[in-house]
């Protein structure tokens, strides 16, 4: 069956998370050469993968390795956004009917366990030096921002790392459509969903041995195919705005750091004309140019 993020899982790497990256070690003339992909990032990261191995709501190891390759690759000037999910804390939609609890109301203490969860990480980037501003759907003033589209653009622009809370601040939508409204809203050219799983599968792999991953898809064939990468509220905004999604794993370590720069990692869903872009720039970064990864 498919996870809870809606991709198929497979065996996934469960490599550890430490150690992650130390930075990217490149002077300053390489800086201005590399070839990036992209230039502003909506990177979603669902609340079951800050659950880690589970055994609490929050795995500090998952939120720092999250920060530390973030910062790798925001000091060379990339601007990264990012959407949290809740579900390692309240899933409104498991929720709802539990003891009279409606949907609406379960699903605004789900937006409230994404609040919980942005300022851990925000209090996690900033212990490593990374500028983070939380802005929230709905006002709660007293601990972030509200979300105001232009002052999360400036924040960007300065190089801060912006955590988007509370979802859309509205029931009956997921943070994945979230994600997706956010990236069009602040002119970001890609979603990067980071899950528990490799990317998106074919089929159900633990019932098919002979399942494969999908390097690239097209959003016609997720919503044909039923291949439940994310809600199909967040498919088609993503689609009628020609935004492209890459679904990989968290739990490799150096994924988000190479998805945010643009080598080929997970699964890519786009159009037919990012298809084949993504096919044609296969393998432009250079060697040198690659991540370094060392100890912290």
């Amino acid at each position: 069956s498919s996870n809870g993020n809606g991709s198929y899982s497979g065996n996934g790497s469960q490599a550890s998370l430490m150690p992650p990256f130390s930075g990217l070690m490149l002077d300053e003339s390489s800086r201005s050469k590399r070839p990036y992909k992209w230039q502003r990032v909506l990177l979603k990261v669902s609340g079951e993968a800050l659950a880690g191995d589970h055994t609490e709501n929050i795995d500090p190891k998952v939120t720092m390795a999250i920060a530390r390759e973030v910062a790798s690759v925001t000091k060379l000037g990339v601007e990264v956004a990012i959407v949290v999910g809740g579900g390692n804390i309240f899933r409104g939609a498991s929720w709802a009917g539990c003891s009279g609890l409606d949907r609406s109301s379960a699903d605004y203490i789900g937006m409230m366990a994404t609040v919980m969860n942005a300022i851990f990480l925000q209090a996690t980037m900033e212990s490593i030096g990374i500028p983070t501003r939380v802005q929230t759907a709905f006002r709660i003033s007293e601990v972030a921002e509200p979300y105001i589209r232009r002052r999360a653009i400036r924040h960007l622009e300065k190089g801060r790392v912006v955590i988007f809370a509370a979802g859309t601040g509205n029931p009956f939508f997921t943070t994945d459509t979230a994600a997706a409204l956010r990236c069009a809203e602040i002119n970001a050219e890609v979603v990067l969903k980071a899950t528990n799983v490799d990317g998106v599968y074919d089929a159900n792999p633990k019932h098919n041995p002979n399942a494969r991953i999908l390097e690239t898809v097209s959003y016609n064939e997720v919503i044909s195919r039923d291949l439940s990468v994310m809600d199909m509220t967040a498919v088609t905004l993503c689609q009628e705005n020609n935004i492209p999604v890459v679904v990989f794993n968290l739990q490799n370590t150096g994924n988000i750091a190479k998805a945010i720069v643009g080598e080929k990692v997970g699964t890519f869903i786009g159009c037919t004309r990012n298809l084949e872009y993504r096919e044609s720039t296969e393998g432009s970064l250079d060697q040198e140019d690659k991540i370094l990864v060392s100890e912290w």
